[in-house]
């Protein structure tokens, strides 16, 4: 057995066992459990520095969408099987997904997301990165990814996010407010 087996086992293996963790699970792995947090923050930082979000806000979507794409192209290249259909014996909470498995595209738009607003409001990563963080562990919870899957998004988006945050704080009018 692998290592990447191995950890996935490891995490895998508590799904089934609780009835309150399967679904805190279920709700970190739901996509739309982040369009109700991000149009509030959408709203706080019109409120906060309109310039700033109308010009930051698109650019982050954007990043976000075409990563999205991306990591699905790179799903078709690398071909690597998800869990769920590679392993008959794992506790697979939710139907497999209909595409490869590496890398997590849920990993990929929360990295992308945390980095982009981490480099921009530095101390926005003590909310952001744990839910990142439980967004990837409940990809591999449900089944649905193996780790690497996970540290492969992570890795993709992260670098991504912070390098687009940065060219946008090297050339344009927005400012980086460390105090934020």
């Amino acid at each position: 057995m692998s290592l990447d087996e191995s950890l996935f086992r490891a995490v895998n293996g508590f799904a089934g066992q609780s009835a309150w963790l399967d679904g805190l699970a279920l709700s970190f792995s739901n996509s739309s459990l982040l369009w109700v947090p991000g149009i509030l923050l959408t709203g706080y930082w019109l409120w906060w520095s309109w310039r700033e979000a109308l010009l930051a806000a698109p650019v982050l979507a954007a990043s976000i969408g075409l990563l999205d794409f991306v990591g699905a192209r790179i799903k078709d290249l690398v071909a690597r099987p998800r869990p769920c259909m590679a392993l008959p014996d794992i506790h697979q909470i939710e139907a497999c997904g209909k595409t490869f498995g590496f890398p997590s595209n849920h990993a990929i738009n929360s990295a992308t997301a945390a980095a982009f607003l981490h480099v921009l409001y530095p101390r926005s990563g003590w909310v952001s990165w744990p839910l990142v963080g439980l967004i990837g562990l409940s990809r591999v919870y449900i089944g649905a990814h193996y780790v690497t899957d996970v540290l492969g998004g992570w890795v993709i988006g992260g670098l991504f996010g912070a390098g687009v945050a940065w060219l946008l704080l090297r050339y344009s009018r927005v400012r980086s407010y460390a105090g934020c």
